[in-house]
């Protein structure tokens, strides 16, 4: 060990050691099984401090099962299939399927993505993930692509998916239809206007009505007009029909309990479709179906002036149109809910498209049921999985209408329009790419699905894929999901669904959700809002790993955090002062690391009984995976006791040998080093660098185990209980503080010899402070200790003679 702390070629010995002792590769022998279903990261481009965040958390808690004994089963993924792919290709390399075709488009995403992920993984490695990097996999690779595949198929047979014309939650930007789970709401400011239809009465006399929308451009697909069957004000509509104006056709007018008397007129039109309740009603009163925006976000042919505009465009031109056909009678500016595509940010439209599904709705109950055998940390955050589910109105739409993803092992006989399903062994097939591998009849004709699935429809598969990578059986549930509060709603809802459909049992035993990290504006650090300044890369040139990693773990499960400079800081002086208290101890190694606990001096006793007392709310703490309050106590151990306290009272022992007998000396250093193994076993989770090549230097030849991070806690936090030590000690802290004080109140060194001490308690205090009276004069630096009882007073320090006498009162 060097006397000064080079981060740079520490770090780069410590992963350089692991590489090569394939320390972290998975063991099953080792003990019982703890798996981990890492979230794997979206592959298009880059990483941000958040990732650097969470996944440093979860390797946390990796390192500290690794320790109580565990086989960790800790494999890695990459999510490279689907449209975040597909758009960072396109980007890159400016190509896209329709230029260069769908297999030299894939082709191409492949190739991009193997890049990304080799610089994800040498990103991570430098961080410090303890990943069994052999065990790894991608959300595209042959072995993924089978199990989805195989997947959609029993699950198919079971009668959990099916296929259906729906109206379909759809993106015009990205031309593909999406999940509920991808919508975000927001308040958007917009025009409500009052538009005049009319209604044909007796006499061929006209009535105007008014409606108020917020979707004008829509008129061409408007279908009904409906009013509440409560209002007074509209039952004598009841029958009729109303004129769509400008266009011109007739629609039912309809009652129905869902429209709103008091918004707006108390009329709605019925537009198929312009939001959710135009699909109800559309489904409930076997409405027709006009569509009147193409899947490019512009508007059809039937729309007439409208046709080949944009729907913003659309919107102020139909506006323009009624105001001067003087069918626009008044409006107003109002905030109101839409909801948007989290990836394109882009108001979301409804299509009729031939969709699959797979079946939540009537499923709510059980999966809430399956959600409750989880242990979810922290516990507030299963109210949000909760009230998702509940709130639930679409069942899962599985279909994307991209080239680059998994496709749907399906073909269809359009001769019966019967669905066609290869064999297991077939999987995995592209039925764009291969004829059905089954037997066609004779004049059938068979046509491809063309259509590939949402990526979370693997994604969701993810404890399945690491059964298989792990070769172990009743592999699930697994041990631990570590993921975001923000995909709650995604990842966590559709692995339990999932698991459920599947075998009937949840995918894990724990689910772990860290926070995010915020920018300066408060907001999530993610790539596609552009805030995050604070590139990994860039990071880890500025501070070492280990710092970086000590940041990562002071934050509070689920609790968002903002980027902290000073935690780095607080992190470096951890490091440095490890290492300084470790050269310390490794200049008083010891002959032999065995003492007994019948040679214990009080000071010894008391800092192995700390040090239990450590270990005992460490472990309580991390089994609720409180890593952070985990680290908080370890710290108040190394700072307080370790190198405030024990170091200060053993010092004269160390330095002047002769006072003390010579199994005194040998037993302090054997505490000592003692002392120091148990230190770096509690830090190792959190700065693994710097613990391992201290551990390397000093304790690797003695123990036999080729890294720190294999040892065991079982074998070194040994229990020591010695509560008598603890009141001892505390005294005897109280007077060295005490002398300091008054030195330093009286402008005295620190180092200047007291001629003598007077110690003022009651008797059973002076009578168990003898016992210590050798260390508390090296400590406080007197010739002689004296004792009293006299009546209470004031500490004070005083010179007589050209020499300094103390005297301390505890009473």
């Amino acid at each position: 060990m060097e006397k000064k702390y080079d981060s740079f070629i520490c770090e780069q010995e410590a992963r350089t050691l692991w590489n090569e002792q394939k320390t972290y590769y998975f063991d099953p022998a080792r003990g019982p099984i703890y798996s981990i279903d890492t979230p794997p990261p979206t592959v298009s481009g880059s990483l941000h401090v958040g990732h650097i965040f969470s996944y440093t958390q979860t390797d946390v808690i990796a390192r500290y099962k690794r320790l109580t004994g565990c086989a960790v089963f800790y494999p890695f993924g990459f999510d490279d299939n689907g449209l975040p792919t597909e758009r960072f290709v396109e980007k890159q390399r400016g190509i896209s399927a329709g230029k260069v075709g769908r297999p030299a488009f894939i082709k191409a995403c492949l190739e991009e993505t193997v890049a990304v992920e080799q610089k994800f993984e040498e990103l991570w490695k430098q961080i410090g993930l303890s990943v069994d990097w052999k065990m790894c996999y991608s959300t595209i690779d042959e072995r993924t692509r089978k199990i989805s595949q195989s997947s959609f198929i029993e699950l198919y047979k079971k009668g959990f998916i099916y296929r259906k014309e729906e109206p379909a939650l759809y993106d015009t930007i990205y031309r593909t239809s999406v999940a509920q789970a991808d919508l975000e709401d927001v308040e958007k400011e917009t025009i409500f206007s009052d538009i005049i239809f009319t209604v044909a009465g007796e006499n061929n006399e006209t009535q105007e009505i008014l409606i108020a929308t917020t979707r004008p451009e829509l008129l061409a697909s408007c279908v009904a007009v409906f009013y509440n069957p409560n209002d007074a004000r509209y039952q004598l509509l009841k029958g009729k029909k109303a004129k769509v104006p400008f266009f011109g056709h007739e629609v039912p007018l309809l009652a129905d309990e869902k429209a709103q008397i008091e918004k707006g007129t108390g009329l709605v039109m019925c537009c198929t479709f312009g939001d959710k309740t135009d699909i109800e009603w559309f489904k409930k009163h076997r409405l027709s179906y006009k569509q009147s925006i193409g899947f490019d976000g512009k508007m059809l042919e039937n729309t007439g002036p409208l046709a080949g505009l944009k729907i913003p465009e659309a919107r102020a031109k139909m506006l323009e149109i009624l105001k001067e056909h003087n069918l626009l009678r008044g409006q107003k500016l109002i905030m109101h809910s839409v909801s948007i595509y989290e990836r394109s940010k882009n108001p979301i439209e409804y299509v009729m498209l031939p969709q699959w599904f797979l079946k939540i709705l009537p499923y709510k109950q059980d999966i809430l049921a399956v959600a409750d055998t989880i242990n979810w940390h922290p516990t507030f955050m299963k109210s949000r999985f909760v009230d998702w589910v509940t709130n639930l109105q679409w069942d899962w739409c599985l279909s994307r209408q991209r080239a680059f993803g998994i496709p749907f092992p399906v073909w269809h006989d359009q001769t019966t329009g019967e669905i066609l399903l290869p064999e297991e062994s077939s999987l995995p097939v592209d039925p764009q790419e291969q004829p059905f591998p089954g037997t066609i009849p004779e004049g059938h004709t068979v046509v491809p699905d063309t259509d590939v699935m949402d990526t979370w429809n693997t994604s969701s598969l993810t404890p399945f894929i690491c059964e298989e990578l792990s070769g172990e059986n009743n592999f699930i549930p697994m041990g631990m999901r570590p993921q975001a509060h923000d995909i709650i709603r995604t990842w966590a809802f559709y692995t339990i669904v999932k698991s459920w459909m599947h075998q009937g049992t949840a995918p894990w035993r724990d689910i772990v959700i860290s926070g995010h990290v915020l920018s300066t504006e408060q907001e999530k650090i993610s790539k596609s809002r552009g805030n995050a300044p604070l590139d990994p890369v860039n990071l880890l040139k500025t501070y070492p790993a280990d710092v970086i990693r000590y940041w990562t773990a002071s934050g509070s499960l689920g609790q968002d955090v903002a980027f902290s400079d000073t935690k780095l800081k607080i992190g470096q002086k951890l490091v440095v002062k490890l290492w300084n208290a470790a050269l310390f101890a490794r200049e008083h190694t010891p002959e032999t690391t065995d003492f007994s606990e019948k040679n214990l001096s009080g000071v010894n006793q008391w800092i192995l009984h700390r040090a239990t007392e450590t270990f005992e709310n460490y472990t309580r703490y991390f089994d609720s995976y409180e890593f952070g309050l985990a680290l908080q106590n370890a710290e108040e151990f190394f700072w307080h006791d370790l190198c405030d306290n024990y170091i200060e009272l053993i010092k004269d022992q160390l330095f002047n040998p002769d006072k003390y007998s010579a199994d005194e000396v040998a037993t302090t250093k054997a505490v000592l080093h003692h002392i120091m193994m148990r230190v770096l076993q509690l830090f190792a989770p959190y700065i693994p660098h710097v613990t391992e090549v201290i551990y390397q230097d000093m304790f690797a030849s003695r123990y036999g185990i080729d890294s720190l991070h294999l040892t065991k806690f079982d074998e070194i936090q040994k229990k020591y209980s010695f509560p008598e030590s603890v009141i001892d000690i505390s005294v005897l802290l109280a007077i060295v503080s005490s002398v300091r004080k008054l030195k330093s109140d009286n402008a005295v060194s620190l180092k200047t010899e007291l001629a003598d001490c007077v110690i003022v308690a009651q008797q059973d205090v002076l009578d168990r402070l003898q016992a210590h009276e050798v260390v508390l004069k090296g400590v406080i630096n007197a010739k002689a200790i004296a004792y009293a009882t006299k009546t209470a007073g004031d500490s004070f320090l005083q010179e007589r003679d050209g020499a300094w006498h103390a005297t301390i009162c505890l009473v």
